[in-house]
C-alpha cells in the first residue's frame, strides 16, 4: 500500500499536476478493485493519456513514411548476362525495397574501372584472376567467390555447326570468325588458348574479328558479318541465339578452366544489400538459375 502511494506521489512530482494526484491515487484503487472501466475513464483526466496518444500518433507517422528503396551496381561480365538478369528478378521479388543495376562488359574495362574509383558494389567476372588481382590490391572488400565454370561453343546462322570440327575453321569458306577481344575478355583468351592448343592458330589468326566483349562477338557473328563464332554456351543457350542458329560445344581440354568468380568491393564493404546479394547467388535459387544456363557449378 505505502509503496503503491509513494509511486503515485513519484508520478504526480515529475508531471507537476496536484490536482491529478487524486486521479491516480483513485487509479489505484480502481485497478485493486479490477475496474478496468473506471480506471480507463480515469487515466483520460491525465498527462499519461495525452502522452500515450501522442506515442501512438509518432509510431503512425513514422510507418507512414516510405521507406527510402537501397540501390546496388552491380559489374557483370557480358557471358553472364541471361542468369544475371533472371537472378536479379529473383532477389528483387524476394527483398522488396532492393534495386540491383547490372551493367554488361568486358571483364577487363570492370576490372580497370574499379581501380580509377567506378562506384560498383560487386564485380562478376567470367574469370577468377581479374578478381584475385583486384583483391590482392586492396579493391575488395572480402574473399573472392567462385559462382559460375563456364564453356566454350562454336555457333553459327548459316552452317550446320552442330558436327562443326575445329580443323574445318580453316576452310577457305569459312571467311570470318568472331571472338571477345582477348585482350581484356576472359574469353577471348580462353579461344586464343583452343586454337593454339589444337595448332590452327596460325591458319586461323587471319580470319578472326574481335568483338569489345562477348556480346559484341556474338552480334557480328548473328549478322552474318562472321560465319562462325566462338562463344559461351550460356549466352547461346540464354538468349535467342540457339533459335537463330546451331552450335557445337568445345572439348574443356584445350583450354584452361573458364571458372568466373565475384568479390564485393571495397567501397560496398558495408553496404547492407551488397551483402546480401552476394549471398543470394549461393543460395538454391539462384544456383539452379546458374546450372540451368550452360554453367557448371564450382566445388564449394
Amino acid at each position: 500500500m505505502f509503496k503503491a502511494i509513494a509511486v503515485i506521489l513519484k508520478m504526480q512530482q515529475s508531471i507537476g499536476h496536484k490536482s491529478e494526484l487524486s486521479i491516480y491515487t483513485s487509479v489505484y484503487y480502481g485497478v485493486r478493485s479490477g475496474s478496468i472501466y473506471q480506471v480507463f475513464n480515469l487515466l483520460k483526466q491525465t498527462q499519461f493519456m495525452r502522452l500515450f496518444k501522442s506515442l501512438v500518433f509518432g509510431f503512425v507517422f513514422l510507418y507512414a513514411i516510405p521507406v527510402q528503396a537501397e540501390k546496388i551496381t552491380i559489374a557483370v561480365a557480358a557471358s553472364f548476362m541471361p542468369a544475371m538478369n533472371e537472378i536479379v528478378a529473383l532477389f528483387e521479388d524476394v527483398n522488396k525495397g532492393d534495386q540491383v543495376e547490372a551493367v554488361y562488359v568486358a571483364s577487363g574495362r570492370f576490372s580497370t574501372q574499379i581501380r580509377q574509383g567506378a562506384p560498383d558494389d560487386l564485380f562478376f567476372s567470367a574469370d577468377t584472376k581479374l578478381p584475385q588481382m583486384l583483391a590482392a590490391d586492396g579493391f575488395a572488400s572480402g574473399e573472392v567467390k567462385p559462382y559460375a565454370v563456364g564453356r566454350i561453343v562454336l555457333w553459327s546462322s548459316t552452317l550446320d555447326a552442330s558436327d562443326l570440327a575445329l580443323e574445318r575453321l580453316s576452310n577457305k569458306t569459312i571467311r570470318r570468325i568472331a571472338i571477345a577481344n582477348p585482350r581484356h575478355a576472359p574469353y577471348g583468351q580462353r579461344a586464343v588458348e583452343m586454337l593454339r592448343e589444337a595448332g590452327l592458330w596460325f591458319q586461323i589468326e587471319p580470319k578472326l574479328i574481335y568483338g569489345e566483349s562477348i556480346s559484341h562477338a556474338a552480334q557480328f557473328a548473328q549478322s552474318g558479318n562472321a560465319q562462325v563464332g566462338i562463344l559461351p554456351l550460356s549466352l547461346v543457350m540464354g538468349s535467342t541465339l540457339s533459335e537463330k542458329g546451331v552450335y557445337r560445344l568445345v572439348s574443356d581440354t584445350l583450354h584452361q578452366p573458364l571458372e568466373q568468380s565475384f568479390i564485393v568491393t571495397k567501397q560496398a564493404g558495408e553496404k547492407a544489400v551488397a551483402i546480401r546479394f552476394a549471398e543470394f547467388i549461393e543460395s538454391e535459387e539462384a544456383q539452379a538459375v546458374i546450372a540451368r544456363n550452360g554453367f557448371t557449378l564450382p566445388k564449394r
